[in-house]
């Protein structure tokens, strides 16, 4: 029996295909995967997150997205979308398009248990190659724990671990307290 290794396109090709896509894919160096939906619990602390950021950087030179912006890591030839993202004005986007963010400096991924792996492992690592990027959070949906990343000087991240729902979570890269009670609100473990 022959195995067939999957079909490798090219950026161009990925780029053209989710132009006409309903649904949103990754790009990993060559391979196009499917993201897929999420649960009530991840939906509700995406928006909670979006909101509180959203909120607290009002006015200040920022842009804060959720889960439909994409952005471009060309060290690792992907192209992802994370859960929230935040990235300083001016906006810097790939070299002709309009749509692909490069410049995040905060990224946050609201866990599931199919992307549990991925997201800390090599996600983190390709997050890291942006020159720009400071800070990452991983947020569980099953419990409330988030395990925080803060970029310290090159090649040095600082790891601190929330549990619970009291106190606040400190975020250096956008002088920003979220409490850990309001980015898991409605919530239910």
């Amino acid at each position: 029996m022959t195995v067939s290794s999957p079909k490798t396109y090219t950026a161009e090709e990925y780029l053209a295909s989710e132009l006409e896509s309903d649904l949103r894919h990754e790009f990993r160096n060559g391979e196009i995967i499917e993201m897929t939906g999420g649960t009530p619990a991840h939906n509700e602390i995406n928006g909670n997150l979006l909101m509180l950021l959203k909120l607290a950087l009002r006015g200040q030179p920022y842009w804060v997205f959720v889960t439909d912006q994409r952005l471009w890591l060309p060290e690792c030839n992907l192209y992802t979308y994370p859960d929230v993202m935040v990235a300083a004005k001016p906006l810097q986007l790939q070299e002709g398009r309009t749509d692909t963010v490069m410049n995040a400096i905060f990224v946050a991924e609201v866990l599931s248990k199919s992307t549990r792996s991925y997201d800390l492992d090599e996600k983190f690592a390709a997050y890291r190659t942006i020159p720009t990027f400071q800070e990452y959070l991983l947020i569980d949906q099953y419990s409330p724990q988030v395990s925080h990343y803060t970029k310290q000087r090159d090649n040095q991240w600082l790891f601190t671990d929330y549990a619970g729902m009291e106190g606040n979570l400190h975020c250096s890269s956008v002088a920003v307290e979220i409490p850990l009670a309001e980015l898991y609100g409605n919530v239910e473990f």
